[in-house]
């Protein structure tokens, strides 16, 4: 391999702690985002178009807005970040657990939409049959609804993996671009960027984040179909 190709080891540390948000941030959002997802899909109440909204704002909203929102909040000032950092001793900014945060907020729209339109997609006869054979709401989402709506899960989870990867504007604005400690792939590309002769390790980064994105979309593909030819039994 060329020697401009080989990262250093502070570039190695800043692709350690991107996939290390990146995966906190999908695995803590999702439980969180089926649960929304259902609520969205199935669900009737009052409100339901404000937290549609809510819940779709980062889509919209500058990711600085959203980051600097998340600063105001839970920053040792803010009014939850003071109350979690007093009564549990948990400090979020300038942290990679407060990056973690800001990701999944940023990837969370892109989860809920795949895993919603999934649940739509669902035949409610199958649902209503396994009820007339006694299985309640809960039973009835746990073997019938949950392993149709997989592949969606599973799309929706990488997807937001993915927007993890690449996410900056809100990271940067809540976490700060610390080495070692927030600096995320984006926020190291953009440190070359700015610096003399910065080209060829903002060159290596950009490699590094294609590859780790498309190999995470490949993959969720290929387990969107494995999942999905095993439910219809071929």
């Amino acid at each position: 391999m060329p020697d401009w190709l080989t990262l250093s080891p502070e570039e190695w540390t800043a692709v350690r702690l991107s996939l290390r948000i990146s995966i906190w941030a999908m695995a803590c959002s999702l439980p969180f985002g089926i649960l929304v997802a259902v609520a969205l899909a199935r669900g009737r109440f009052r409100g339901k178009a404000i937290l549609d909204g809510i819940v779709h704002l980062p889509l919209i909203l500058p990711p600085v807005v959203t980051g600097y929102l998340l600063l105001l909040l839970f920053g040792r000032r803010g009014p939850i970040g003071a109350f979690l950092a007093e009564q549990f001793d948990i400090v979020l900014a300038f942290r990679w657990t407060g990056a973690a945060l800001a990701c999944a907020i940023m990837g969370f729209p892109l989860m809920v939409r795949a895993i919603r339109l999934s649940i739509e997609a669902v035949d409610r006869g199958l649902e209503e049959a396994a009820g007339t054979l006694g299985a309640n709401r809960a039973w009835t989402f746990a073997i019938v609804t949950l392993p149709l709506i997989l592949p969606g899960i599973i799309a929706g989870a990488i997807l937001s993996f993915a927007r993890a990867m690449g996410e900056f504007g809100a990271t940067i604005t809540f976490v700060s671009n610390i080495p070692g400690q927030t600096q995320t792939l984006p926020s190291a590309i953009y440190t070359f960027t700015q610096i003399p002769g910065g080209d060829a390790g903002a060159i290596r980064l950009t490699i590094v984040s294609i590859v780790i994105s498309m190999t995470a979309l490949l993959a969720s593909e290929m387990l969107a179909r494995r999942v999905a030819r095993r439910i219809r039994g071929t």
